[in-house]
């Protein structure tokens, strides 16, 4: 980040978020959503007082506008490491998903079989079950162990056939924070001819770097508004996969040869698209190592949490139960034995300022088949890197009293 010189230092951080500063409520909810940087805050206010315009006029603040929605969209590819035309920006993850699930509804054959990870986010999987249905595709379900809740190559190879048109799964999931090997199964999934990765990325990217060439996936989205942006999102398609999708577009715009134009049904917001900059430039010249110290800051906050939970007999996490910055990212859930989610979260918001929370996170079908949840689901602690270790040993604090 762009004040941060050797090591990290989370003031630093922190004053780069005004929310952070203006009150004392303390975010541990952040998977749903992260606060915003001032200098996105900024560019907004920027953008909408300066050169709020229709793009691509001839007209001098036309141009301008122009000049900075696109330079939005080329930051969005460079942070995934994608091309210009490889990248639609969208309101949401979900939207860019279901009209991606659209594009590609001309042209799957009628054998088709889609293979869908049971602990995703909602998100990743109704568009495709809904494609299915429309179509008379097959579904097959690919679910982990209940006790390791992991997706692996070796627990997909039996699922996948020479009819396998796509895989959708999580890069980290949004209920455990198990990250998962994706360039992996990226690499199992290309060993049947023809088949394309789908990536829900959302709780992986506000911890780790993305390169969706080095993880050798077909499509991957994620949303800004959980990487300290704007609430948009972007999705990411390889022009080889862009191939076999029908574009969504109105028919003067061909040829339709970038993800924009296939999905991006009218220009994405101007002003939320013209700060994506700013996100980028949060995290300074070398992204690499910028990245590498945010995972560093977040194993100390998982670690703390964990090895609290970890010591109680009455508690049950559910994933990846080690605070392995490789394994995990700092979003924990977990249930007390005989106790509500709900009810736990509730004591500790009447005695504290900890906002975190209880639920199924939109990763129902996991919550209540796998997990056998179905009253109020888990309670989640989300972390990311501008919380402090103090926090979450004050989160302890309070947890262990609500919980004596």
């Amino acid at each position: 980040m762009a004040s941060v010189k050797s090591e990290f230092d989370v003031d630093i951080v922190r004053s780069h978020f005004p929310a952070l500063n203006s009150h004392t409520q303390v975010f541990l909810d952040n998977a749903g959503g992260s606060q915003v940087l001032g200098e996105v805050i900024d560019s907004i206010t920027g953008y909408l007082h300066e050169t709020n315009a229709q793009i691509y006029a001839s007209y001098p603040v036309s141009q301008q506008s122009t000049s900075k929605y696109n330079q939005g969209l080329h930051a969005a590819a460079e942070f995934l490491n994608a091309e210009f035309s490889e990248i639609v920006i969208g309101p949401s993850t979900t939207q860019l998903f279901s009209n991606l699930s659209s594009s590609f509804a001309l042209t799957f054959p009628p054998d088709s079989e889609f293979v869908l990870s049971t602990i995703d986010h909602e998100a990743n999987i109704s568009p495709w079950v809904r494609l299915a249905q429309a179509r008379n595709f097959s579904v097959k379900w690919w679910t982990p162990s209940r006790s390791e809740l992991k997706l692996t190559p070796e627990n997909l190879r039996p699922l996948l056939s020479e009819r396998t048109k796509l895989v959708a799964c999580t890069h980290a999931s949004n209920l455990t924070g198990t990250i998962h090997d994706i360039k992996a199964i990226a690499e199992e999934v290309h060993t049947v001819s023809g088949a394309v990765l789908c990536v829900d990325g959302v709780a992986y990217a506000p911890h780790r770097e993305v390169d969706v060439k080095e993880l050798g996936v077909d499509f991957y989205a994620f949303s800004w508004y959980k990487v300290y942006g704007p609430h948009i999102a972007v999705l990411y398609g390889s022009d080889q996969a862009q191939s076999w999708m029908a574009s969504l577009g109105h028919y003067f715009h061909a040829p339709a040869d970038t993800l924009s134009i296939k999905l991006g049904l009218a220009a994405a917001s101007y002003e939320l698209v013209a700060a994506i900059p700013s996100v980028l430039s949060y995290f300074g010249p070398d992204r690499k190592k910028t990245w590498k110290a945010i995972a560093a800051h977040e194993g100390k906050l998982q670690k703390i949490l964990l090895e609290y939970l970890n010591n109680r007999n009455d508690v049950v996490i559910y994933g990846e139960t080690s605070a392995d910055a490789d394994l995990r990212v700092p979003v924990i859930s977990f249930s007390v034995k005989g106790k509500s989610s709900q009810n736990i979260v509730e004591m500790v918001e009447t005695c504290s300022d900890y906002g975190i929370r209880s639920g199924h996170f939109y990763s129902k079908r996991a919550v209540d088949n796998l997990l056998g949840l179905k009253a109020d689901g888990v309670i989640r602690v989300s972390m990311v890197h501008y919380n402090t270790e103090n926090e979450v040993k004050g989160l302890v604090t309070v947890l262990d009293k609500v919980l004596a």
